[in-house]
């Protein structure tokens, strides 16, 4: 199967879930993503939601200076960053639930 289909389906989800408890800059989102076994998702994609996640609403955004080169822009959860993820979540559940589900049913047969 092409996870990478279905990582552009979850992409948002799992930014966000990155984000849930430390705000982050966009590389560090990335390594984030990549160690909690996103190892596929690519820079392009993770700086792009992150975007698009902000002018949604969803994110906040500041910059702070970086001893190792260029300042960083920083993003966080906002209430409505916070609401989404609990919306996403649980459309995540439901799904996951019924894929589970049907994936059992097809074994029995």
């Amino acid at each position: 199967m092409d996870t990478s289909q279905l990582l552009k389906g979850v992409l948002d989800l799992a930014v966000l879930a990155v984000l849930r408890d430390a705000d982050g800059y966009g590389y560090d989102v990335l390594r984030r993503l990549r160690a909690a076994g996103l190892e596929d998702v690519a820079d392009a994609s993770v700086y792009g939601t992150l975007r698009r996640l902000f002018a949604a609403g969803a994110l906040t955004s500041y910059v702070q200076p970086s001893e190792e080169g260029p300042h960083r822009k920083y993003y966080g959860l906002n209430k409505t960053g916070r609401e989404l993820l609990d919306r996403s979540t649980q459309t995540w559940n439901h799904f996951a639930d019924t894929m589970s589900v049907l994936l059992l049913d097809k074994e029995a047969a």
